[in-house]
């Protein structure tokens, strides 16, 4: 899969004038905020479709960075994972640059910089296990672009030294996979995790931890539980249409039901016309959307 792909990308052209183009803008990042400028430019290369995608021609936005609750700036439609999604429209690339380390800088991707500035491997592989992108094969492709164009030549350690010969070992990344349910993100609990230390690890604090989670941190963490890391929707995903009906299987409650699905138990409540005293049985039907 690997060969294949860095055959594909090295007779593209278009990457290489990309890169000339962009590496200073990459470089200068780096120097600014400790993001590798090879992971940079590789993620730059994938997302704007090396600057020939609509979004980079149209609207300056190289990294297919969302608006986002927080976006005041000027917007633009885009079909991606949903039609007509909203993305940031940007003045320049160097603005979108700037936005995509800032984007980076969020308490969601701070683990990444206990990373070694020129371990790209470790940084591309973190990318992917911190939800940036649903695409399975994301840190992979990442690598071969930078191992195929040498985008490592533009790194620099965390004093300032450029890239030897020496190759860095490469170190695991060894936390959870961010997953998404119902637009939420949410971990897999393994085994010995624990409020605290998913907290920690994810970045979020405990208290709004167990809140997502309506839940207490006296109720232990158990392997194989979901655990969010966003607040739950008042609906289920749309795929499932208006007609959808979940059918209670034996052992299931009114909260296990809200977890899989992805939405509050209020919610599941409201939707149903029951109230607290209701005890959920075998072969009912509830609506979750």
């Amino acid at each position: 899969m690997t060969n294949n792909l860095s055959a594909q990308v090295r007779k593209n052209e278009s990457y290489q004038r990309y890169i000339e183009q962009y590496k200073e803008l990459a470089i200068e990042q780096m120097r600014k905020h400790r993001i590798p400028a090879s992971i940079t430019l590789a993620q730059g290369i994938l997302e704007s479709g090396a600057g020939a995608g609509q979004l980079a021609l149209r609207s300056n936005n190289h990294f297919g960075i969302k608006c986002g609750s927080e976006w005041t700036g000027k917007t633009t439609r885009h079909n991606d994972d949903n039609p007509r999604e909203c993305f940031r429209v940007y003045k320049s690339v160097k603005e979108s640059y700037e936005d995509h380390s800032k984007f980076l800088l969020r308490d969601r991707y701070k683990r990444l910089f206990s990373l070694h500035p020129l371990d790209y491997k470790a940084w591309a592989r973190g990318l992917k296990a911190c939800g940036y992108a649903t695409n399975p094969s994301y840190a992979e492709r990442l690598i071969s672009l930078i191992d195929t164009y040498q985008l490592h030549q533009y790194d620099e350690d965390e004093y300032g030294m450029p890239v030897t010969s020496t190759t860095y070992e490469d170190v695991s990344f060894s936390i959870h996979q961010i997953k998404k349910n119902n637009d939420v993100m949410y971990i897999v609990a393994n085994e010995n995790d624990t409020w605290d230390s998913v907290a920690k690890e994810m970045s979020v604090s405990k208290r709004k931890l167990v809140k997502y989670n309506e839940t207490t941190s006296s109720i232990p963490v158990l392997p194989g539980d979901i655990i969010y890391l966003e607040k739950k929707r008042k609906k289920a995903d749309r795929k499932f249409g208006r007609k959808y009906w979940h059918k209670i299987k034996a052992g299931e409650s009114m909260y296990s039901i809200s977890q899989s699905y992805g939405i509050t138990v209020a919610s599941l409540y409201k939707m149903n016309f029951k109230d607290s005293g209701y005890v959920p049985v075998a072969g009912d039907l509830l609506k979750v959307r």
